[in-house]
């Protein structure tokens, strides 16, 4: 089968300043590529219903936009196809110098490899989106699928690509899942409409409060990462 997967990043600073989050988020959405037009046109319409034309963002979440990221995320919930994964990493455990040679973009990517790794299964084909970075290495990217490549060699990664966020509703829903998971650890949520996705995800949808799941969680998956080895 085809599998599209589109990701982005929350709290990206702390992996270079620990005083800056608790945590970063690394986060993606994964859907079967037949469903591609399906999931765009779902989306434009919630954003055509709410006069939303921009993109989605969770910092552009507020009391005024509360419905319309309420109707995305029950969206999400509800449409079967759609899966998210989430890598969180912790900054004060973050030592570039020590694992990455002094190179915090390298560390970013490996952090990358994690998410995307251990949600490519045998005889399928990735397109991978990463929200369009400015890297200081041009080959990130390149090096990143041919990493994934070869630690899963029964399945083709297709393209590892950056896209405009602006170009991208899959990019822009994993930016709001992304965000909001990673505000929820950070405890950084503080305006009302955050504070009301994030209970309405918990109580509506999961039943508990956020937090890590099993590696198998298959709809909504949290990784705490463990710096130090194992889930």
């Amino acid at each position: 089968m085809d599998f599209e997967v589109y990701c982005d990043e929350s709290g990206l600073e702390s992996l270079t300043r620990k005083d800056a989050h608790l945590f970063t988020g690394i986060g993606g959405i994964w859907f079967p590529a037949e469903y591609r037009d399906h999931f765009k046109e779902q989306v434009s319409l919630i954003k055509e219903k709410h006069k939303v034309h921009g993109e989605l963002k969770w910092k552009k979440v507020s009391p005024r936009y509360f419905d319309l990221y309420k109707d995305v995320i029950d969206f999400f919930f509800l449409t079967g196809y759609l899966r998210f994964r989430v890598v969180l990493i912790e900054s004060s455990k973050v030592d570039n110098i020590k694992f990455n040679n002094e190179d915090a973009e390298l560390g970013f990517y490996k952090f990358y490899y994690q998410l995307l790794h251990h949600w490519i299964f045998d005889f399928n084909t990735y397109d991978v989106f990463l929200d369009l970075k400015i890297n200081r290495n041009k080959g990130r990217l390149k090096e990143l699928e041919r990493v994934l490549d070869l630690s899963n060699l029964t399945s083709d990664i297709k393209q590892v690509q950056g896209l405009p966020s602006e170009q991208s509703i899959g990019i822009q829903l994993a930016d709001v899942l992304t965000g909001l998971v990673t505000t929820k650890f950070n405890k950084e949520a503080k305006g009302s409409a955050k504070l009301g996705l994030i209970q309405h995800i918990e109580e509506k949808f999961l039943g508990k409060p956020i937090a890590p799941t099993s590696k198998w969680d298959e709809k909504f998956n949290v990784f705490k990462i463990n710096l130090k080895g194992g889930w």
